[in-house]
């Protein structure tokens, strides 16, 4: 088969590809990610607006190629690794949305993606071993190829000729040794692994690899139940009993505010049954998937249906008694980007579960129930980027605390000293509202630690933060002394660890 030469855009791909990585080297490399990510990443879109086309007249290209917009928003206001995936996620499918039918659902999508970042390592080779091939219409060589010709003689006969006069003339070995280049240090070693990781990201958008090949979900032929229809049914009847009695008891114990039994407390109760409810919810969502089947004949039965929905009702009120919990000890503890995140995790199983139920009722296929749990996935991901957890936590363990007159415990600002920042804003004002002269002194260190940081990070360009820009002016502007106190230590209590 003859191949056509390369296009210009192939060189224009290349040189966008090298240009990009060029600037992350400026950028980042031995600097802590900044707002300059951000503005990367949107040069990195603007780059494959003008370079690659493709979402033009493709309007989930365009959805896409939006979706990873915003992300750069996000990223220019604090930069995060979850942030900088999604993004990648997203220009990935903008990037092959083209060139893939529309029906085609989140399983295929994932299998497409994995197979882009594989191919894209071997991409830049697969290309350059392409154009040593390539031979223009009419049998004629291409430039590279002519020029590989011209050189390859005289290349070779100038290494084997000055090899032999290396060896044999040691002013020439000399000079050679003074000239040889430098060693490869650690530094140029960590910067050409930097080089190279950069260029197969930014090249595998620019020339992304697909395939053609992908596999469905698992779907079973027929109408028949993976399960007997019998064993379905009594599984349904005896998970219902069980589930009956711990909701019975979280109504007694979690929801009514009854006294536990002696040795019990709510902390015990609520932490200790959290997290494997909700692994409970989960199980009980996967026997709907294997075994109810929104075909088959088990699935069509009415009363089938009812047991399935209460089943389904008992499981929601399962994952809100976890969340009720969690929140429960929280009230008892503190608040901490990990709970805020579990509470996330929980709404999303509860989510997870409603779907399932309302894909047996509506007789939805596989591929809508994993399209419409991406998707819910994915906004609440890219809401979660949004979101300052750290200051979301940071401020309600201050409203909370007992010092504060609160219900919780005592303030723990060990953890707050180390939230990098996000909590300045909430300790600025709880050092402003504090009376105690020890709890004031104690909070001026933790603020003092939390404000130098930021005006150490603030103070380059390449690690500059746009969010943390705004938490230093609330803080100066609550506090004009704020960071005036030695930071370190700043309080006896706390374990040295906390700094890090």
């Amino acid at each position: 088969m003859t191949l056509n030469p390369p296009k210009l855009s192939f060189w224009s791909k290349a040189c966008a590809a090298l240009a990009l990585t060029v600037a992350a080297d400026v950028i980042l490399f031995d600097y802590a990610p900044g707002s300059t990510l951000g503005v990367l990443c949107l040069c990195w879109l603007a780059v494959l607006a003008i370079v690659r086309r493709v979402w033009q007249g493709d309007r989930r290209a365009q959805v896409a190629a939006g979706s990873a917009a915003i992300l750069t928003l996000i990223l220019i206001d604090r930069p995060s690794f979850l942030a900088w995936v999604l993004f990648g996620i997203a220009i990935m499918i903008a990037m092959q949305s083209s060139r893939v039918r529309r029906a085609e659902d989140a399983f295929r999508w994932g299998q497409r993606l994995f197979f882009n970042v594989v191919a894209a390592v071997a991409g830049p080779a697969l290309d350059l071993a392409r154009l040593g091939r390539l031979k223009a219409r009419g049998g004629k060589t291409t430039p590279v190829r002519a020029v590989l010709r011209i050189l390859i003689l005289p290349l070779i006969g100038a290494v084997v000729f000055g090899g032999l006069f290396l060896m044999a003339n040691p002013l020439l070995a000399d000079l050679a040794a003074r000239l040889r280049m430098p060693a490869l240090g650690e530094n140029q070693f960590a910067r050409l692994v930097f080089w190279v990781l950069v260029l197969i990201g930014v090249y595998g958008t620019l020339r992304p690899r697909w395939t053609r090949k992908t596999f469905a979900l698992p779907e079973r032929s027929g109408h028949s139940s993976v399960v007997p229809a019998a064993s379905v049914v009594l599984s349904l009847v005896v998970f219902n009993l069980i589930f009956a009695i711990q909701n019975g008891m979280d109504i007694a114990f979690l929801w009514s505010g009854a006294a536990l039994p002696e040795g019990f407390t709510l902390a015990q109760y609520a932490h200790r049954g959290a997290y494997p409810l909700i692994f409970t919810a989960l199980l009980a969502g996967l026997f709907v998937l294997v075994c109810l089947r929104p075909t088959s004949p088990t699935a069509q039965q009415p009363w089938v249906r009812r047991l399935v929905l209460l089943w389904v009702g008992q499981n929601l009120f399962l994952v809100a008694s976890s969340i009720l919990r969690t929140v429960n000890y929280i009230d008892v503890y503190s608040l901490t980007r990990l709970r805020i995140a579990a509470l996330v995790w929980m709404v999303l199983v509860g989510i997870g579960l409603v779907l399932i139920c309302w894909r047996l009722f509506k007789n939805r296929s596989g591929s809508w129930l994993v399209n419409a749990n991406a998707l819910t996935a994915g906004v609440v991901l890219v809401a979660i980027n949004a979101t300052d957890l750290g200051a979301v936590a940071a401020s309600w363990n201050v409203r909370h605390a007992r010092e504060m007159g609160g219900r919780g415990t005592s303030l723990d600002l060990c953890y707050l000293a180390g939230l990098h920042g996000a909590s300045a804003v909430s300790l600025a004002r709880l050092e402003k509202a504090a009376t105690d002269p020890v709890f004031k002194e104690r909070i001026a260190g933790a603020l003092a630690y939390q404000t130098a940081a930021l005006k150490t990070q603030q103070s380059d360009w390449h690690s500059w933060r746009w969010r943390d820009a705004r938490r230093l002016d609330r803080v100066l502007a609550i506090n004009p002394a704020a960071g005036a106190k030695r930071p370190l230590p700043f309080s006896p209590d706390c374990d040295a660890e906390w700094i890090d």
